[in-house]
C-alpha cells in the first residue's frame, strides 16, 4: 500500500481548515433534533376515544357532588318542622321561622384544683359524647374561701354549631335520655324567657360513648340550647317539633 507523503521534517501534512481557521463542520451539526413521538401516544388516545363513546358523553367526564349530606335531624327540620312551625305562628317569611342556632355543653369541676386528673378525664369523656375537641374554663378571679387563685382550671366546655349540633341532639333526645332511670321527660319550665333552654344532667354514663370501667367519678353536665325563637312558646314548639321528651 502507498504511504502518506510526508513533509521534510518527516510530519503529516496538516488537515484542511475552513475559512476563519475553523475546521469545517460535519453536515447536520448543530441542528435541532426532531422531536421523538411518545410511545404509547396514540394508544392512549385511542383509549379516551373509546372510553367517550361507550359512555355517550360526547367526552365529557362525569361530574362527581362532594356536597355532603346534611344530618337526619336538620333534615327533619327542613321538611317538616319548618310548614308546622309556619302554620301554627302564621310567619310571613321562611326566614323568621325560629332554629336552633348553637349548643353549649359544660361540665363544672371545682374538685380539679386539688386533683388534676379529674380534668383530664373529664376533656376526654366530653369529646367522646360530642365529637368536638372541648376547651378547658379557667378562674376569673381568686376566691379564698374555696382555695380558688385566678386562671386555675375549673371545668370544660364545647360549643356545637351545624351538622354536629344536629347530630348531638338527636343522640340526646333519642339514646341518651330514654336510658335515665325513672324517666318521665325534661321540664318545660327551664326557658330564659328568650326562647334558650337549659338542660342539666347528673350522670355522664347515660351516653353510649362512655365506657363504664374507665370512668373514676361521676360527673354532670348543663346543655344550654340557644334558639333564634323570640318568645319562649316558640322555643317549646321548636324543640316539641324535633323530639324533645318534654313532661306532660
Amino acid at each position: 500500500m502507498a504511504k502518506e507523503p510526508k513533509n521534510e521534517e518527516g510530519q503529516k501534512p496538516p488537515k484542511k481548515e475552513a475559512a476563519g481557521g475553523q475546521p469545517p463542520k460535519k453536515e447536520g451539526a448543530g441542528q435541532p433534533k426532531a422531536p421523538k413521538k411518545e410511545a404509547g401516544a396514540k394508544a392512549s388516545k385511542k383509549e379516551d376515544a373509546g372510553k367517550a363513546a361507550a359512555s355517550g358523553d360526547g367526552g365529557k367526564p362525569a361530574k362527581q357532588s362532594n356536597k355532603r349530606s346534611d344530618a337526619r335531624l336538620r333534615r327533619h327540620y327542613k321538611e317538616r318542622v319548618v310548614p308546622a312551625l309556619v302554620k301554627e305562628f302564621g310567619y310571613k317569611n321562611v326566614m323568621g321561622v325560629p332554629k336552633i342556632e348553637k349548643i353549649a355543653v359544660n361540665i363544672g369541676l371545682g374538685e380539679a384544683t386539688q386533683n388534676a386528673k379529674l380534668m383530664d378525664g373529664a376533656v376526654n369523656e366530653l369529646g367522646q359524647i360530642t365529637g368536638q375537641k372541648p376547651i378547658i374554663t379557667k378562674a376569673k378571679k381568686s376566691i379564698a374561701a374555696f382555695k380558688l387563685r385566678e386562671g386555675m382550671s375549673i371545668g370544660t366546655m364545647v360549643t356545637l354549631r351545624g351538622d354536629r349540633m344536629y347530630e348531638f341532639l338527636d343522640r340526646l333526645m333519642n339514646v341518651a335520655l330514654p336510658r335515665v332511670r325513672d324517666f318521665r321527660g325534661v321540664s318545660t319550665k327551664s326557658f330564659d324567657g328568650r326562647g334558650n333552654y337549659t338542660l342539666g344532667i347528673r350522670d355522664q354514663l347515660i351516653f353510649p360513648e362512655i365506657d363504664y370501667n374507665k370512668v373514676e367519678k361521676v360527673k354532670g353536665m348543663n346543655i344550654s340550647i340557644t334558639t333564634t325563637a323570640r318568645t319562649d312558646a316558640e322555643g317549646l314548639a321548636l324543640l316539641k317539633a324535633l323530639g324533645m321528651p318534654f313532661r306532660q
